[in-house]
C-alpha cells in the first residue's frame, strides 16, 4: 500500500501508482493522517517500509509531524513528493504553493531536518543511483528518507539494469579485531555475574531485525528476559523466560526487584527516553550494564563504535550458550494481571485495562494511543505473536487515532495477521478521526475502545485537575 493525497504536480506520478498491478493506492483525508498511516504500516509490516506520497509545499509541510515521528521512533518511510517542472526548479518563479520569495529549497532544507537522506532528482541520469541510495539508507537506518519527483521527469525512461541488483538489507560488517575485543569483555563481565544475567529488550531490536537473534540467544542461554515499554511484544510475552515490562519507578514490585538487583544487564535495543524510563528513573548501574545497538556497543563506559548487534548477537550467543545449565534453574515467575472484584458498575483504569488482556488473541495487532491507552495497557501480558503499537517517544496524540490504526490494519491484512484493535481517547480521536471513512472505503474492521476522558486528560493530570482542557 502507498499512501497520500493528490496535488497537481504528484497527480502524473499517480497515475503510475493507480495503474500498478500490486501496489494499493490508498487516499487519505489530509497528509498528516497519510504519514501517520505510513508510519503505522511499516511498524506493523516488518522487513518492509512505509510510502506516503503528497505535492510541492503546501502537501509535504502538512505530513512533516508524521515523518518527524517516524524519524524520531527509527521506523522507515519513504517520503515522495510531486514537485515542479525542473525548468520551474531552477529559474524560480511566483508559482503558487510556494513562499512567493523564490526559496524552492524551503521545504528541502526543512526537509533534512526529519529524515536520514534526501534526494533532489533534477535528471533523468541520476535517478536510479540516487533511488537506490536512499531506499538502502531508509532499509539500513530504519528512518525516514525524502525524495522528490518533477513533473517532467515521471515519465522519463531509464535504464532497468539497476532492478537487478538487490537493495542492501543489512549494516555493513563489524571490524573483527576489535568485535573480538568486545565479545572477550563482555565474557569478563559475564564470568563475573556469576550467571546472575537478565535481557533486557527494547524498541531497537524490532526496528533493526534482531529479533530473531534475540530469541536464539534466550534458547541456547536460558537468561531471563524482560523488555522496556517501546520494546513490549519484541519478545513473546508467553515466552518461558519472560518476566514482564521494566519501566523504572513504576514498573510492578516484583520486576522491578529482579531487574535492578540483577547483577549484569545485558540491553538490546535500548531508547532510554524520559516516559521509556519512568522518567528517567531507569536504575540500573552503567557498571552493570552491556547496551547493544545498531551502530555501537557500551561496556560499562566505554564505547565502541561500529560494532552492531545485527553482528555481534549471534557470535556472543554462541560463547554465551555454555552457561543454559545454570541459568534454566534461575526461576522467572510467570507475570499476570488479575481482573480485580469491584463492589460497583462503574468502569475503573485498575479493572479495565487487566478484563481487556483477557480478550486478546494470537496474532492481534494492539495499538495504543498517546497517553492514558499507552500507560494503561503498559503491564498488560499480551498473547504469543501479537503486535504491540505505539508512539512512546515521539508521542503526538492522534497518531494511533485513526491513521496509525488504518496503516498497522492495512499491514496487518497483508501478513495475514488476527484482528487490529486500537485503545485511544475522546481528545485524540478528534485529531484524525477522518480516517474512519478510508477504513470503510477500503473494508477494513478494526475494534475501536474509545475512552471517554472529557477532554485532554495527561495534560489534566500534568497540569491541574480543574483546567478544562
Amino acid at each position: 500500500s502507498i499512501f497520500g493525497v493528490p496535488g497537481d504536480f504528484n497527480m502524473p506520478f499517480l497515475d503510475f501508482i493507480e495503474d500498478h498491478p500490486t501496489i494499493e493506492w490508498i487516499g487519505n483525508c489530509n497528509e498528516l493522517n497519510a504519514a501517520y498511516a505510513a508510519d503505522g504500516y511499516a511498524r506493523v509490516k516488518e522487513h518492509s517500509i512505509g510510502v506516503v506520497v503528497t505535492t510541492f509545499g503546501v502537501g509535504e509541510l502538512s505530513a512533516m509531524n508524521g515523518i518527524a515521528g517516524a524519524f524520531s521512533e527509527m521506523v522507515p518511510v519513504l517520503h515522495i513528493v510531486g514537485v515542479p517542472n525542473t525548468t520551474h526548479l531552477k529559474n524560480e518563479p511566483m508559482l503558487h504553493h510556494t513562499l512567493g520569495n523564490g526559496r524552492f529549497d524551503a521545504y528541502t532544507k526543512a526537509a533534512e531536518q526529519i529524515t536520514i537522506a534526501q534526494t533532489m532528482i533534477m535528471t533523468k541520469s541520476q535517478a536510479a543511483a540516487e533511488i537506490d541510495r536512499i531506499l538502502t539508507e531508509c532499509i539500513v537506518h530504519a528512518r525516514p528518507v525524502y525524495l522528490t519527483l518533477p513533473m517532467d521527469l515521471i515519465t522519463a525512461k531509464i535504464p532497468a539494469e539497476s532492478l537487478k541488483v538487490k537493495l542492501s538489507r543489512t549494516p555493513p560488517p563489524n571490524d573483527s579485531d576489535i568485535e573480538k575485543y568486545v565479545l572477550d569483555e563482555i565474557m569478563k563481565l559475564v564470568d563475573d555475574a556469576k550467571q546472575d544475567i537478565v535481557v533486557l529488550v527494547d524498541a531497537c531490536a524490532i526496528r533493526h531485525d534482531v529479533r530473531r537473534e534475540v530469541n536464539d540467544l534466550l534458547v541456547k542461554t536460558q537468561f531471563p528476559v524482560y523488555a522496556m515499554l517501546m520494546g513490549k511484544t519484541a519478545v513473546s510475552e508467553e515466552h518461558e523466560r519472560y518476566g514482564g515490562i521494566y519501566i523504572g519507578s513504576i514498573t510492578h514490585p516484583s520486576v522491578k526487584e529482579k531487574v535492578e538487583n540483577a547483577n549484569l544487564i545485558l540491553s538490546v535495543g535500548a531508547l532510554k527516553s524520559d516516559v521509556n524510563t519512568g522518567i528517567f528513573t531507569y536504575r540500573i548501574p552503567a557498571t552493570h550494564t552491556i547496551e547493544l545497538h545498531s551502530d555501537h556497543t557500551l561496556i560499562g563506559y566505554a564505547q565502541f563504535p561500529g560494532i552492531g548487534m545485527k553482528w555481534l548477537l549471534p557470535k556472543l550467543t554462541e560463547r554465551l550458550s555454555k552457561y543454559q545449565e545454570g541459568a534454566s534453574q534461575i526461576p522467572v515467575p510467570r507475570y499476570q494481571l488479575d481482573v480485580p472484584k469491584e463492589s460497583n458498575n462503574k468502569i475503573s483504569h485498575a479493572y479495565f485495562w487487566p478484563r481487556v488482556g483477557k480478550f486478546f488473541r494470537k496474532q492481534d495487532v494492539i495499538v495504543a494511543e498517546n497517553g492514558t491507552s499507552n500507560f494503561g495497557i503498559m503491564d498488560v501480558p499480551m498473547p504469543d505473536k501479537a503486535v504491540f503499537v505505539s508512539q512512546i517517544l515521539y508521542g503526538s496524540i492522534g497518531w494511533a487515532t485513526l491513521a496509525g490504526t488504518l496503516g498497522a490494519a492495512l499491514a496487518a491484512r497483508d501478513r495475514c495477521l488476527g484482528r487490529t484493535i486500537l485503545f485511544t481517547g475522546d481528545g485524540s480521536m478528534q485529531l484524525t478521526v477522518q480516517e474512519i471513512s478510508t477504513m470503510t472505503h477500503h473494508k477494513l474492521t478494526p475494534i475501536i475502545f474509545v475512552l471517554n476522558n472529557k477532554g485532554y486528560n495527561i495534560e489534566r493530570h500534568l497540569h491541574g485537575l480543574d483546567r478544562r482542557v
